[in-house]
């Protein structure tokens, strides 16, 4: 956000660090006494309002210079941005559900994949619906039960079941456009959601492509379990496919969103779930389903100010640039940057939203492009959300399975996840493809 060059101060960085270390270990001290989702009791805004009064503190200035540069940060274009689209997003991803759409997608891909094929059929369901949706937890909760119950029927190892429908979840999580993850990644890059959609996508797809490969292999079940038809109704799928269409085709993502809402309603008008009224206070519970991210996104923006004047993202840079010798270093150091920030904060939004001006000043500096590290900041943050046992997806689903798998049995098989981290270094590793898929994106537009 700042622009000129300042001199590096391991002090800038401390209100940062506060940030961090109380939300971190908030989490720790929990999760050791036994509290459930212990990660996520303590809310990011008031670990971040802790940073803010250290900064206030201890920075040099009068109140009123610190404040107004702390109101910079909030107001930022980019940061503004970003809290409308979560707003509209959450409003889109609620009256959907609220209308049906989440049943009816759910029961839809159930009723019309093989029960022979179980497990993949659960990971391409957790895709689709995570994809749609922008959520990996709503996909989880949405299709864990059926999972564990087709599971129990199949003898498919149970394990592996939920692995699949971990995979699919995380699969949307890190490439749907209205996923918090996505729109914070592109906006503190400052690119579009397709154009980092189309990145993020060339290197997923293969991986989720040998993840179904591997499922149809090994995820036969030894006794076909009986095939069910479930109630669902196409016509409540189709706000999800509209939006995402629109998205990729390049419609502003505030009409997109705003349509979609407005699809969703006017269907749910037409089926009788919706009065005029339930509609309103259904958009505003979307809105204030968003509220924790949305202050978190704003008073970090604000916070990212003070610490940038005061040099301590520059004594970040400088640290990593011992690291770093060219763009290729570049990149795996942003992967590995954000992925092991969302190891310790359990939380891929919020490893996004910390290292997002890091990275974005690095980028600048080695010449990454911002489609890419945008694509990088999402997926490794997802790589790691997908994969620990702190964070709140393996915690809710492994909850559906009432301890019958552990995260030690589950972890071996999250196939996705492996592989979508080896297909980011092959990558990483190979510029002649960057410069290939960058060069075939830029003759598209």
């Amino acid at each position: 956000m700042l622009e000129n060059q300042v001199k590096a101060s391991f002090k800038g960085l401390i209100p940062f660090i506060v940030f961090i270390v109380i939300y971190l270990g908030a989490g720790m001290i929990l999760q050791s006494q036994g509290v459930e989702l212990a990660f996520y009791q303590l809310p990011g805004p008031v670990a971040a309002a802790a940073g803010i009064v250290v900064a206030f503190l201890l920075f040099k200035g009068s109140i009123e210079e610190k404040f107004n540069t702390f109101l910079e940060g909030c107001g930022h274009q980019d940061i503004m941005t970003m809290c409308i689209i979560y707003l509209l997003a959450g409003a889109f991803a609620v009256v959907s559900k609220a209308m049906g759409g989440v049943d009816s997608t759910v029961n839809l891909g159930i009723t019309y994949i093989p029960p022979q094929y179980i497990a993949v059929g659960l990971f391409v369901i957790g895709a689709f619906i995570s994809t749609a949706t922008g959520t990996s937890v709503g996909a989880i909760v949405a299709l864990g039960p059926i999972a564990v119950g087709l599971g129990e029927k199949s003898g498919v190892s149970m394990a592996l079941i939920l692995a699949a429908v971990m995979g699919g979840a995380m699969f949307g999580d890190n490439l749907s456009v209205i996923s918090d993850t996505t729109i914070a990644a592109t906006k503190t890059q400052g690119v579009e959601m397709r154009d980092k959609f189309r990145v993020n996508l060339f290197i997923a797809a293969p991986a989720a492509i040998l993840t179904i490969v591997l499922l149809f292999m090994f995820g036969r079940p030894d006794v076909v379990p009986e095939a069910m038809s479930y109630d669902f109704n196409i016509v409540k799928v189709l706000p999800y496919i509209f939006v995402l269409v629109m998205a990729l085709i390049g419609i502003n993502v505030f009409v997109v969103l705003a349509s979609g809402v407005l699809l969703s309603g006017l269907i749910g008008f037409a089926y009788g779930d919706f009065t005029l009224l339930t509609f309103g206070q259904q958009v505003y519970n979307g809105f204030t389903n968003m509220t924790e991210i949305f202050i978190l996104s704003m008073l970090t923006g604000g916070m990212a100010q003070m610490v940038t004047k005061q040099g301590g993202i520059q004594w970040v840079i400088e640290k990593i640039q011992t690291m770093v010798v060219g763009r290729k270093s570049a990149k795996f150091g942003i992967g590995m940057l954000v992925g092991l920030t969302d190891i310790a904060v359990a939380n891929n939004t919020v490893a996004i939203i910390i290292n997002g001006e890091i990275v974005k000043q690095l980028s600048t500096k080695y010449e990454v492009d911002g489609r890419e590290s945008a694509a990088f900041l999402d997926i490794f943050s997802c790589v790691a959300q997908g994969a620990i046992p702190h964070g709140a997806q393996m915690l809710i689903l492994l909850g559906f399975a009432k301890g019958v798998v552990s995260p030690t049995q589950l972890i071996p098989l999250l196939w996705y996840q492996m592989l979508l981290f080896l297909f980011s270094l092959g990558y990483i590793m190979t510029p002649q493809l960057s410069h290939k898929v960058l060069s075939f994106l830029d003759k598209s537009k």
